[in-house]
This record gives C-alpha cells, structure tokens and sequence, in this order.
C-alpha cells in the first residue's frame, strides 16, 4: 500500500556510493530502518539470517533491495538469482543500482529476475534525486504484495 515506509537493505561494496545513498535517504527512511552490507556472500547472510544476522531484530526482512553487480565474493547477479529463486524472498523488490549502462548487463538483470535496473548517474544533485525518486516510487507510488506470518507472499 502506498505511503509504506521501507526497510532498505542496500548491498553496495563502494564506500562513496553508500555514503550517497545513506545521505539522499536519510530524511526519508530512518537509521533503524536502513542497512548496508559490502558484499553478495554478507547480502545472502543478511537475507537468511546467517552468522552475525542471525538476530531477527537486527537483521529484518527489507522491503526493498538496493543492489549493486559488481561486489566482490558473489556478484549482484548471483546474489539477484537466489533472491528471485527463494520462496520466501523472491516478492522483494530488487533494484540493480549499478554503474554500468552495458545493454548486456541490463538485458541479464532483468533475465535474473530484476524489478528495476538504474544507472547511477555521475553529478551529485541527479544521484541525490535519482536515489529519492527510487525511495519514493517504492514508498509512495507501488503497492507491495501482503505477506503471511512466515514471509510468504499471499
């Protein structure tokens, strides 16, 4: 339903870049309700609870996925297909948030399963606004599925 205010798990290796991501989302989602791990083996952890997200609390269920391709250990690609290939996870959102415009990436993103594939831009403002526009299409705008007790769409 809109207006949802969204738990975002953000899978980025590059500093930088979540640094940007943190600072475009930090008046619209709250510190409690955004995290950020730096590779696909952590992303894959944090999604099934694993090692140190083992704490349900800690590491809860995102509404929306932010993922980059290019991590280190497991790229967005294979993290993408086990995501989209799990019962339980495949009804999250995912939004390749990516440098790359290769047509090649875009067409497997979306053959992976991807809801989304955006090109980081370069200028500070149009990363700025390209992140918000993300937040607010997936807060505001699109209706995500209701979900039973054990995390299954319904």
């Amino acid at each position: 339903m809109a207006g949802t205010k969204l738990k975002v798990l953000l899978v980025e290796d590059n500093q930088d870049h979540a640094e940007l991501i943190r600072i475009a989302l930090s008046d619209l989602v709250p510190e409690d309700k955004f995290y950020t791990v730096t590779h696909g083996e952590d992303a894959l952890n944090y999604l099934y609870r694993q090692g140190v997200y083992s704490d349900k609390a800690k590491s809860p269920r995102p509404s929306l996925i932010l993922l980059d391709i290019k991590l280190p250990r497991l790229d967005g690609f294979d993290v993408l297909r086990f995501i989209k290939n799990d019962e339980k996870l495949k009804s999250i959102p995912v939004i390749l948030l990516t440098t790359s415009s290769d047509k090649n990436e875009i067409m497997r993103g979306y053959q992976c399963g991807a809801n989304s594939y955006v090109t980081k831009p370069i200028k500070f403002d149009d990363f700025i606004d390209c992140v918000r526009n993300i937040h607010y299409y997936w807060s505001q705008t699109n209706t995500p599925p209701l979900l039973d007790n054990n995390g299954y769409a319904s």
